[in-house]
């Protein structure tokens, strides 16, 4: 017997697959427990048709991520930060504040938990920071110059 798959199941396939099992499995174990429902024609036309928009969407998707790390791989950020003596800064530069700089530069929203940083940054210089855009697009260096904060007598 043919059934859809409506969830991942070991051994026979993942949600949205055809899948040819026993009829007594289909009908004892896969249909009782709402994991499958047996495959008609027109509902296989109907879930090859959602699978299809949904690597649609996803090839979309990527090729956007795509445009945006080329964006962010050209930007150059400068964050002005409190400093004390030997350049060392009042507290660092995190996650949060590249993130920031980055929608404030580019108008793109980045997550700071995409946003490698080897270790905290605590003195003023150039660093080259990662930030993931995609899980299929590799991570775009952003270059970030920590500047020493313009001190208001």
């Amino acid at each position: 017997m043919q059934v859809i798959l409506l969830q991942d199941v070991e051994k026979i396939g993942k949600k949205g697959e055809v899948a040819e099992v026993s009829d007594g499995y289909a009908r004892n174990y896969l249909l009782p427990r709402k994991l499958a429902e047996v495959a008609t024609p027109g509902r296989i036309a109907q879930v090859r048709k959602i699978m299809e928009e949904k690597a649609a969407a996803a090839r979309r998707e990527a090729e956007r991520a795509s445009e945006t790390r080329e964006i962010l791989a050209r930007t150059v950020l400068t964050i002005p930060m409190a400093v004390g003596s030997a350049d060392r800064l009042f507290g660092s530069v995190t996650n949060q504040d590249i993130a920031s700089a980055i929608y404030a530069a580019r108008k793109i929203r980045v997550d700071k938990r995409n946003i490698e940083l080897e270790e905290p940054i605590k003195m003023v210089g150039t660093y080259l920071v990662k930030v993931a855009v995609h899980p299929s697009v590799e991570p775009a260096e952003v270059k970030v110059i920590v500047v020493p904060e313009e001190r208001k007598n």
